[in-house]
């Protein structure tokens, strides 16, 4: 029988080295992370921001909608075979993606405005001012 020595210090010094600096995606093996950008919902007083940050893409790529209180943003991108570069790390090389919202129903819908700037789709959305309930008196006649 042979026996060798085995340094269980640099072992485990690896492992926990090769831990820290791995993203989700490369314990899961896939690139869900790189697929699916990162959204900021931020509420003010009188609007919503919704920022979504999705560099290297043009503003034509992006496809809005809104349907009754879903808002949806779409990338409908093919991927380019012909791109011969090696990448050792890719993190931000989105392909198609959606994401939606449900919006509360206070908000004006109809005035949404949207902005690509640095990299990040910025929507600005306007909260209604709440209605106050009127009250009418009815006659009976």
């Amino acid at each position: 029988m042979n026996f060798s020595n085995i340094n269980t210090n640099a072992s485990i010094n690896q492992l926990l080295d090769g831990f820290f600096n791995s993203t989700i995606g490369d314990f899961i093996g896939s690139d869900v992370l790189a697929t699916h950008p990162r959204v900021n919902i931020i509420e003010k007083e009188n609007h919503y921001e919704i920022d979504l940050a999705a560099p290297g893409l043009q503003k034509s790529d992006f496809i809005i909608s809104l349907e009754t209180n879903i808002l949806k943003i779409e990338v409908k991108k093919e991927k380019e075979e012909n791109d011969e570069t090696k990448y050792r790390r890719r993190e931000y090389a989105y392909a198609s993606f959606s994401r939606s919202f449900t919006l509360p129903k206070d908000l004006d819908t109809q005035n949404i405005e949207a902005r690509y700037v640095d990299g990040i789709l910025k929507l600005h959305i306007t909260k209604m001012e709440e209605k106050t309930p009127s009250v009418t008196k009815i006659e009976i006649g």
